[in-house]
C-alpha cells in the first residue's frame, strides 16, 4: 500500500499564544465532529525496542523514521487504533487499524500469541516486530486535544497541552492508573495538510516569536525512564 505523505508544521507556544489561535481558528475554521465542547482526551501506549530505536531517531532526528502506538479518545476504550506514524523527508503518514479491548490489551501484555490469525496487515507487521526486534509497549502519554479541521488542503490544527505520562506503565486501558505531569511539557501547535495551506489559515497559525519545533511527547514522556 502506498503511503499518503502529508505535510506538518509543530510550534511550542505559551498559554496566552494559545487564547489567541483559539479565537483565530474559531474563525476561520470547524471544529472537529468528534471533540466534546471544543476538545477532547488522548490516551496513547507507545513501542519502542530494547535499544530505544524510535526514541533515539526522533532525539537525532534521523530523517526517515518510524513509530507505533495504540491509542484512544475520550477514555473510551469501546474503540481503539493500532497506529503507525512515518516520517520521510519532513513529511509524515499514518496508517491506522481498529484494535478489539482484548487485542489491545493483549499487546499492552506483550503476549501476541492470539494475534497470529489477525487480519490486519499492520497488526501482523507489529507482531513481527515485536518478536523480531524486540519491539515492546513503554510508556503511557495522556494529554488534551482542541482540534480544527478545514477541508481544502485537508487542514487539521490543533492545540495539545497538559501531557501527562503514565512513567513505566503500560495499563493503558485502566483509568485509575496513575499519571503524573510530563516536567516543563509546552503547549504544542500542530498544523497539517495535503498539498496546499490555504493562506487564511497559513496567516492564522502565525505565532510571532515562534520557530518550528521537533517537540514530541513521547521522548518528553521518556524522560522520566
Amino acid at each position: 500500500m502506498k503511503l499518503q505523505f502529508r505535510h506538518e508544521w509543530k510550534h511550542e507556544i505559551s498559554y496566552a499564544d494559545m487564547l489567541s489561535l483559539r479565537s483565530r481558528l474559531s474563525a476561520v475554521m470547524q471544529q472537529d465532529s468528534h471533540a466534546i465542547n471544543g476538545r477532547y482526551q488522548v490516551r496513547s501506549l507507545y513501542f519502542d525496542n530494547l535499544r530505544d530505536k524510535a526514541l533515539s531517531e526522533k532525539i537525532n532526528g534521523v530523517n526517515r523514521r518510524e513509530k507505533f502506538r495504540v491509542r484512544y479518545y475520550n477514555n473510551d476504550p469501546s474503540v481503539i487504533f493500532l497506529e503507525k506514524k512515518s516520517k520521510l523527508d519532513g513529511l509524515c503518514s499514518k496508517q491506522q487499524t481498529i484494535l478489539t479491548p482484548e487485542e489491545a490489551q493483549c499487546i499492552a501484555r506483550k503476549d501476541i500469541t492470539g494475534l497470529s490469525n489477525s487480519p490486519a496487515p499492520l497488526v501482523q507487521e507489529l507482531c513481527r516486530k515485536m518478536r523480531a526486534e524486540g519491539l515492546e509497549p513503554k510508556t503511557i502519554v495522556d494529554y488534551c486535544r482542541e482540534p480544527f479541521v478545514c477541508a481544502p488542503g485537508n487542514v487539521r490544527v490543533t492545540l495539545d497541552y497538559d501531557i501527562r505520562t503514565g512513567l513505566r506503565s503500560t495499563d493503558f486501558l485502566n483509568p485509575d492508573c496513575i499519571m503524573i505531569p510530563a516536567g516543563y511539557a509546552p503547549i504544542i501547535l500542530e498544523v497539517k495538510w495535503d498539498t496546499f495551506l490555504p493562506a487564511i489559515i497559513r496567516d492564522a497559525v502565525q505565532v510571532p516569536g515562534t520557530h518550528t519545533s521537533a517537540f514530541s511527547k513521547y521522548a518528553a514522556c521518556r524522560s522520566y525512564l
